[in-house]
């Protein structure tokens, strides 16, 4: 009896699903452990997906040659980079420290002797930054007090040393150093140094007891007409 049992099980007809029915089973099926290990992840198969497609070109990059132009390839990419952080990275970092607010800042301006006392109270402690960036600000501002320079808002260092330059030709390299050492330790990463000031300090001093001879280009910046 029960052998004729076993044998009418086994002539049954196989169950056919219907399509939700097979849809489900597979996804039941796929979603074991084992096929979910197996399956490459999207990083996996991105990095596959490029090899093949290396592999793929030949020396004249085209498909199907000798795989010549994979090295080639991957040297050109790599000298792109670096010929894009060497091109960016210069301009982000000149932007980022571009003079904002020209020499005076935002803070309000004062006099000249004001600027002096400033720093040379910083340089007695020793804070040679700002005993260099306040001896800048008392040499452009002694020149507005004595009609040389307009008094403008917004004048960067550059700019206050070329027309200062025209005014006071002898010493117009003196002039654009000093600019170049004020944006430097006030915008750059360059550390002030006791010398910097002390050669601002003689340049301020100097420049006191000349008289303008306007010899060299003004520009736009003087008080004195051209």
């Amino acid at each position: 009896m029960t052998g004729l049992l076993t044998l009418a099980v086994a002539q049954e007809p196989p169950v056919a699903p219907d399509r939700d029915e097979a849809r489900r089973w597979a996804a039941e099926e796929l979603s074991k452990s084992k096929y979910a290990e197996a399956r490459p992840s999207w990083l996996d198969q991105a990095w596959r997906d490029f090899l093949d497609w290396l592999n793929s070109l030949g020396g004249d990059g085209t498909p199907g040659g000798n795989g010549v132009a994979v090295p080639l390839i991957i040297t050109l990419a790599v000298v792109l980079i670096v010929v894009a952080i060497i091109l960016v990275r210069p301009r982000l970092n000149a932007r980022r420290k571009t003079p904002p607010s020209g020499v005076f800042g935002n803070e309000p301006v004062v006099g000249a002797s004001a600027y002096r006392q400033r720093a040379a109270t910083a340089a007695r402690d020793g804070n040679w930054r700002a005993a260099v960036v306040d001896q800048f600000r008392s040499l452009v501002r002694s020149a507005e007090e004595r009609d040389v320079l307009e008094s403008r808002a917004g004048r960067t260092a550059d700019e206050a040393a070329a027309h200062l330059g025209g005014a006071f030709g002898a010493i117009r390299h003196r002039l654009a150093d000093a600019a170049s050492v004020f944006d430097a330790v006030l915008y750059g990463d360059q550390a002030a140094r006791e010398q910097d000031f002390e050669a601002l300090r003689q340049l301020d001093v100097e420049m006191q007891g000349m008289s303008p001879t306007y010899a060299g280009p003004a520009g736009n910046g003087l008080a004195v007409p051209r």
